[in-house]
């Protein structure tokens, strides 16, 4: 394993250790999966549906809520996003018909999402060509046991982020 002029320089090495040869190239082999499998799925949306991934994980997080309605901050929780970026979003979604805020009762300030007739008619239409792509571009690529792992491996990394933010 030859080293790059970074990793000579011991003031600049990582308290771990540099990244064996293998670890490296998983690695690298991660951040080309986590890149163009979102962009693939969204490509497939977009071109079946005219709908982006994110805006059907919306839909999704919605029509699996109780009332097919979420407060927004949970909604953000949901989707991994900023509460601004949700926000254009929403609006996005609100001037397609696809989603209506609804004020919320409890305490005045804060709104709901919730998914709209059309919303869910359109989320239903696309499902079942999504699923077929996630399909295509993961779970068949993989076999029942590989993808088992994936799942805990992926659910392992998961929450070691989320305990890691608390």
């Amino acid at each position: 394993m030859s080293q790059t002029p970074a990793q000579t320089n011991s003031l600049i090495a990582p308290r771990a250790g540099w990244l064996t040869d293998d670890e490296q190239a998983s690695w690298r082999a991660f951040l080309r999966m986590a890149s163009s499998l979102p962009e693939q799925l969204n490509r497939d949306l977009v071109d079946s549906h005219n709908m982006t991934l994110a805006d059907y994980d919306v839909l999704v997080q919605l029509s699996e809520a109780p009332e097919h309605q979420l407060r927004m901050s949970e909604l953000a929780l949901a989707v991994i996003a900023s509460r601004s970026r949700l926000s254009h979003q929403v609006d996005r979604l609100q001037r397609a018909g696809l989603v209506d805020r609804v004020p919320c009762a409890e305490d005045g300030r804060g709104f709901y999402a919730r998914i709209t007739e059309e919303g869910l008619g359109i989320l239903v239409a696309a499902a079942p060509d999504h699923v077929d792509s996630v399909r295509q571009h993961l779970v068949d690529v993989l076999t029942p046991t590989e993808f088992a792992e994936f799942g805990a491996t992926c659910q392992k990394v998961v929450d070691h982020l989320f305990n890691t933010q608390q």
